[in-house]
């Protein structure tokens, strides 16, 4: 079902001297998309979120003469789920291109949710998300990319500085990446006390077949990713015993591709408790299954956010994080330190908005 999306709104991104098309299919979410509670899964959400992007992004880098090429995944912005999408709705999904550097993309994505017995609309999630063109010849060869037009002189350099900004992040994030993390695959809970890091830790092992590949044979950064919010569900699921929804994403980083054949292990902890959110860490563990030359090798990370709904859908009060190491402690301080910050920027934004 094609359902017509909002235009490009002032940036004009031209294939062939036309203008790159912002429509997705919309899709009506069935029961396997959502929880035991109705909810749709974040994971659900996220997946088409990426779909809408990596189509949009490929479609501009082929828009002129060159190599064929193939837009793939390499970081997901700070996503807040705004409102639980509900089993019988419409999501639809817009997107327009935003910024173009020499190699890379960024993509503006809405998800807006629509009751078709009623009409009611909502937007439910905006992301941004980042592209690099990878030679269908070659895949470790980066193209260029085609420039896009703006309207102002004002969102090239505003572009700029978000480039520059989300480069430095994954810079610190994949130099933090030398913590080594073991996953628990079948662990005893039995001798863990509840609430405790150990208690809720989960991880699941996902062989790659061809269906979760582009067609550069590397999985879609939307499966990776609705991979992690099962697994991040399943520890917020654990130390609460309730149900449970995404409330936002922090910036998602896929630090390598990770190849058809390969093993994947996908783990989740909890690093921080609030009094109505959780802060979960994932993590995915590449073993490169039929090329033995390669080691196992850390391919994305990110921290979820989940929150605690009863019955009526609203949001309870989440069990104290039991800390137990040094360094259980040292995590739960940082991610104190992350929520702060973005309580605080969402009070600024609140603020700024209430402003005559």
């Amino acid at each position: 079902m094609a359902v017509p999306l909002r235009g490009c709104s002032g940036l004009r991104a031209r294939r062939g001297g036309c203008e790159l098309p912002c429509l997705f299919p919309g899709r009506i979410m069935r029961p396997d998309d959502a929880n035991i509670a109705g909810n749709v899964h974040g994971g659900t959400i996220l997946k088409m979120i990426e779909e809408a992007g990596a189509i949009i992004s490929t479609r501009h880098c082929n828009s002129q003469a060159g190599e064929p090429c193939v837009a793939a995944l390499a970081r997901v912005e700070r996503t807040d789920f705004l409102s639980p999408v509900c089993i019988g709705e419409v999501a639809n999904v817009s997107a327009e291109i935003t910024y173009t550097s020499r190699h890379s993309v960024e993509v503006q994505v809405n998800v807006m949710s629509e009751n078709i017995l009623t009409g009611a609309k909502k937007v439910t999630n905006k992301a941004t998300l980042w592209y690099v063109p990878l030679s269908l010849k070659n895949v470790n060869k980066v193209l260029e990319v085609p420039p896009i037009q703006y309207a102002r002189k004002e969102q090239e350099d505003e572009g700029k500085k978000r480039y520059e900004e989300q480069k430095l992040d994954r810079l610190e994030t994949k130099q933090r990446n030398g913590d080594v993390i073991f996953p628990v695959i079948n662990p005893d809970r039995q001798t863990k006390e509840p609430h405790t890091v150990g208690y809720s830790q989960s991880s699941l092992i996902h062989l790659v077949g061809p269906s979760d590949c582009t067609l550069l044979g590397f999985v879609h950064g939307g499966v990776t990713m609705k991979l992690m919010d099962e697994v991040a569900g399943i520890v917020a699921a654990r130390h609460c015993k309730t149900n449970i929804v995404t409330a936002s994403v922090d910036a998602i980083n896929f630090h390598e591709k990770i190849k058809k054949g390969s093993v994947i292990t996908i783990s989740g902890r909890m690093t921080f408790t609030s009094n109505k959110s959780m802060e979960i860490e994932v993590f995915v563990d590449a073993d490169p299954f039929v090329d033995e030359s390669r080691e196992r090798y850390r391919a994305v990370s990110a921290f979820f956010t989940y929150v605690s709904l009863s019955k009526e859908g609203k949001p309870l009060p989440v069990p104290q994080l039991l800390t137990e190491t040094e360094d259980e402690k040292r995590r739960f301080e940082e991610g104190k330190g992350r929520y702060l910050q973005t309580k605080a920027k969402r009070q600024a934004q609140m603020q700024q908005a209430a402003r005559p």
